[in-house]
């Protein structure tokens, strides 16, 4: 049986509710809607920490953060953990990556035999927060409203270079598979950092949202004092009191985000066309890290278990999926026994290694009766938070706070926690024992200290004397590119056509 190809598309800070079923009508984005329309679309979808190096390592590995130690941007992601890379490389598949995928160590391709590009963000401790030090901003890295207050139009940013050099070196990159050099099946995944912050875009595609309806938030700001303690942290983290924010900077910075997923449509149908131009055939996923609050109750960025910032868009188009819309709650970490589900790898080689399930079954009218597990345990929180998205519940615990619970069918914006409630006394209850079952709080406080302190006590050593980071160099060996004098000019450029000449 030949296995599949798998072309996995990765975005940063996309907010799942503007994929309620696909993207949005209003959304300008043509190649993710023909996408969409060829695809299962689950529309409650979760990360498993809404943080990009939790999340992202979740996502690979198919584990928590509890499990991976990555409980921050800058815990390491450790070399013995299998991801999804590691289970299709050993099956066969050629791996590689373009792009973002915010690996902390010293390890920076975890199962991928090929990197394109290096990474955006670090790869050292420095970004470690503190549990020792509740309440402290670190100003050099942490998210501030100055991306907010900063919104607008520029022709070229640090991330819009970024992006363009990973949409092109992927597009080459699809292009040379299809040469048929390797004959093994190839899983490529393309990660850009777009629509994350700061809220920039190009002016063509900020034009696109001139006349939007939707540039001003459902809910509108809830007062400080009026927020629950973990919001009130996020506020604080975010360094509010020292912004001014109008209402023009909130809407300049959601038709920013608008534009910036208009953006990544382009570059995801310019990859989406070389695929079909070459005639390869391919699985493709599109997903993002976590969402963004995009000012929803006066909330930005992520960090936080509200809809906005913890459910992200999922799509799957393969073979055996039926197309259509799945409602059952998922999670990223669903990804990695999916993809090998779908690549034929043998799922007991998976299986002892992730804490996801295979979802493709949902596609054709499967069942799925366990809850969806999210944790957050980085900045803005000063001991770990843990959520359970179950039918139409969510359940959120943390040592510091009091019990929320929200019924999202009749409350979709979360604005009545019902944890107080006596009238669903019994539905707390069975969601409390489900998560005390599932997390010892204290013990996984005490696991997020101790790396903390560690990583404290390492960065500050490395950082004296000689530094020898590690940051991904991608390869590029000039003597085995174009055309050399060790080569035979007739053919390499047979080879390197596609399709060959006749």
């Amino acid at each position: 049986m030949t296995k599949p190809n798998i072309l996995i598309l990765m975005v940063d800070q996309l907010n799942g509710t503007l994929f309620p079923d696909g993207p949005a009508d209003w959304l300008h984005a043509p190649n993710l809607k023909a996408l969409a329309a060829r695809s299962t679309r689950f529309a409650n979808a979760y990360t498993g920490s809404p943080l990009c190096a939790p999340g992202r390592a979740s996502f690979m590995s198919g584990q928590l953060p509890s499990r991976t130690g990555v409980y921050d941007n800058a815990a390491e992601f450790r070399s013995d953990i299998p991801t999804y890379a590691h289970h299709l490389r050993r099956a066969g598949y050629f791996t590689c990556l373009s792009g973002k995928m915010h690996f902390v160590g010293p390890d920076q391709l975890h199962g991928f035999e090929q990197r394109l590009t290096t990474d955006i963000y670090p790869a050292d401790f420095g970004w470690t927060p503190d549990y020792r030090k509740p309440g402290e901003r670190i100003d050099w890295w942490y998210h501030n409203m100055g991306s907010v207050t900063g919104a607008g139009v520029a022709e070229i940013t640090n991330q819009m270079e970024y992006d363009d050099e990973v949409a092109h070196f992927a597009k080459m990159k699809i292009y040379d598979l299809a040469r048929g050099k390797d004959e093994r099946p190839w899983c490529l995944t393309v990660s850009f950092t777009h629509p994350h912050d700061p809220y920039v875009a190009r002016k063509k595609y900020w034009d696109l949202y001139e006349d939007c309806e939707h540039l001003s938030p459902t809910v509108r700001p809830i007062p400080y004092e009026e927020q629950d303690k973990h919001s009130k942290r996020l506020f604080d983290a975010n360094d509010w009191r020292n912004f001014d924010i109008s209402e023009e900077d909130v809407s300049r910075s959601r038709r920013a985000y608008f534009a910036n997923i208009s953006y990544l449509d382009d570059k995801i149908g310019e990859l989406l066309q070389v695929l079909e131009d070459t005639r390869q055939e391919a699985i493709v996923v599109f997903v993002s890290d976590h969402g963004d609050m995009l000012g929803e109750r006066g909330l930005w960025f992520k960090m936080s278990f509200f809809e906005g910032s913890s459910r992200v868009p999922l799509m799957i188009s393969a073979p055996g999926m039926a197309p259509g819309l799945v409602e059952t709650p998922v999670s990223t970490i669903d990804l990695t026994p999916t993809l090998g589900q779908l690549a034929g790898v043998d799922m007991a080689e998976i299986a002892p290694w992730t804490d996801g399930e295979d979802i493709s079954g949902l596609a054709n009218g499967a069942e799925r009766t366990s809850p969806v597990a999210v944790e957050y345990a980085a900045e803005g929180s000063n001991a770990p938070l843990v959520s359970l998205r179950y039918g139409k519940w969510k359940y959120n615990r943390c040592a510091l706070d009091p019990d929320q619970l929200f019924d999202l069918e009749a409350d979709p914006h979360e604005l009545t926690n019902l944890a107080d409630d006596p009238a669903h006394a019994g539905t707390l209850q069975s969601l409390k024992a489900k998560s005390e079952a599932r997390w010892d709080l204290d013990r996984f406080d005490a696991d997020v200290r101790a790396s903390q302190a560690r990583r404290w006590v390492v960065y500050e050593a490395l950082r004296q004397g000689g530094y020898y980071p590690w940051d991904y160099q991608p390869l590029r060996d000039a003597s085995e590119r174009y055309m050399r004098n060790h080569m035979d000019l007739n053919i390499l450029e047979e080879s390197q056509r596609f399709p060959r000449g006749e």
